[in-house]
């Protein structure tokens, strides 16, 4: 695709980016067909193309946005299933990266929009704001019918009672120290659903290793990258590099593990996002230490668990596992060894809706998305859902009967550790141990019945975070 960009456009690192990308593309549409939001709305505006286009169009204009465009690019979920059809590898996830930052610097929206995303950007990736936010939730929720329908939805976010986080910095490994790793507690997860984080130490030191957890290491930067604001998503990723820095040139480090697979995404790219910075060399270090939590639990090669769990259950592939790390295989294997009778969930490539805060600031959408992955989980009939991110957790769990959980609170279960907060109120049965080689393939009993009683669920508005 061809360019009319100016020498002046070009000489800034971002627009001659997105310059390269945009003569990637060859309009060849295989990108369409599994573009989620072109699918619901069958608007070629609305897909990746059509997205190219509009980028292409705003960038050569030299003018502010339009309405128009900012509204396609903005119901863009960033779950990067175009990527993984394109004949011709265009970079997509970084050139709309940068469209939203130009829109972000260029374009002045609504005032309801800017409240609601100055709102979060600020008070969701600094978990002290938020713990506080959530206590003030916690006094106006009785009120929260004459609330606007942003705040409405942010409230059921709230849990019943406040959860205790990670309090300590490093945990020993149990018995010989085999491997030092750091992991990246998280601005959301450790406010909203610390029993993840809780349940990879007690998997990570059960194995034999010990887990830094450095304090001044939070939020990755990736909720405000993906609205737009660039600036400040570079100071989160530079003061965590600090942080995990001064750990490898200190004891050293085997990796830095991440259990938000949006998070991990955008921990791994720190060598592209801080590439023209003074953090430059210190970012590629970093970015290739950084392992999602089951590529590390591959690369150990654990032992046989104590005590496995027959369960049936559906893996659902986070869009920033499956499309951006491409990381499949390892929560499936890794399932698998535990005991769990593990089946894929149909159109596994579909977003459920959750991207970060897309379900709070496109929630017509996001509802009919998490509809859709519901209705194809419900006809595995599952026990248990499975996910690696904290956004797919909360999502579905809006639109799903059968409970879901984290990948590594299921791995934690079978290898000696508590049953998940989520399973407490259920009840399971085991289904039948394999008998031969073929029973305990992928896949065998997956039309096993199951019984699941399960705590009716409220009815509210669509939630959900990253």
């Amino acid at each position: 695709m061809k360019t009319s960009l100016t020498d002046e456009q070009l000489a800034d690192p971002a627009i001659a980016e997105a310059d390269r990308i945009l003569n990637t593309c060859q309009h060849f549409g295989f990108c369409t067909a599994g573009c989620p939001t072109y699918v619901l709305l069958h608007d070629e505006n609305d897909g990746p193309r059509g997205r190219i286009d509009l980028i292409k169009e705003m960038l050569e204009s030299q003018r502010a946005p339009t309405p128009r465009t900012v509204a396609h690019i903005d119901r863009c979920l960033s779950c990067m299933s175009c990527m993984t059809t394109c004949a011709v590898k265009v970079d997509y996830m970084h050139l709309v990266d940068t469209a939203r930052a130009h829109i972000e610097d260029n374009y002045r929206r609504p005032p309801g929009q800017r409240i609601a995303r100055a709102l979060l950007g600020r008070v969701l990736p600094r978990p002290a704001l938020f713990r506080m936010a959530l206590g003030l939730g916690r006094l106006v929720r009785p009120f929260s019918a004459a609330l606007p329908p942003f705040l409405r939805s942010a409230l059921r976010l709230i849990p019943e009672r406040r959860q205790a986080g990670l309090r300590q910095y490093r945990y020993p490994a149990c018995g010989e120290r085999k491997w030092r790793v750091a992991l990246l507690a998280g601005c959301v997860q450790p406010v909203l659903s610390p029993h993840i984080n809780d349940a990879t130490i007690r998997l990570l030191t059960r194995l034999g290793c010990e887990v830094v957890v450095p304090a001044s290491a939070a939020c990755c930067g990736s909720l405000n990258l993906h609205m737009g604001n660039r600036k400040q998503a570079r100071e989160f990723a530079k003061a965590n590099v600090r942080a995990w820095i001064a750990e490898i040139d200190g004891e050293g480090l085997d990796a830095i593990l991440v259990n938000a697979s949006g998070c991990g995404t955008t921990v791994k790219d720190y060598v592209h996002l801080l590439q023209d910075s003074d953090h430059a060399v210190a970012a590629a270090r970093v970015s290739a230490l950084a392992l999602d939590i089951t590529e590390w639990l591959m690369r150990m090669n654990p032992p046989d668990p104590p005590a496995p769990r027959r369960h049936h259950v559906a893996y659902h592939d986070a869009c920033s596992l499956r499309n951006a790390q491409k990381v499949t295989d390892p929560p499936r294997a890794l399932l698998r060894k535990a005991g769990y009778l593990v089946q894929d969930i149909p159109e596994a490539h579909f977003c459920c809706g959750s991207a970060g805060t897309y379900n709070l600031l496109q929630p017509d959408l996001a509802r009919q998305l998490g509809q859709r992955k519901a209705m194809n989980i419900a006809g595995l009939a599952p026990q248990i859902i499975a996910a690696g991110n904290i956004g797919c957790i909360t999502q579905i769990g809006q639109y799903s009967d059968a409970p879901i959980v984290h990948t590594v609170e299921l791995l934690d279960w079978a290898y000696g550790g508590q049953r998940p907060s989520a399973l407490e109120d259920i009840t399971l049965e085991e289904l039948p141990a394999p008998t031969t080689a073929e029973d305990s393939a992928p896949g065998t009993q997956a039309s096993a019945v199951v019984r699941l009683h399960k705590k009716t669920k409220p009815d509210g508005d669509d939630v959900g975070i990253w």
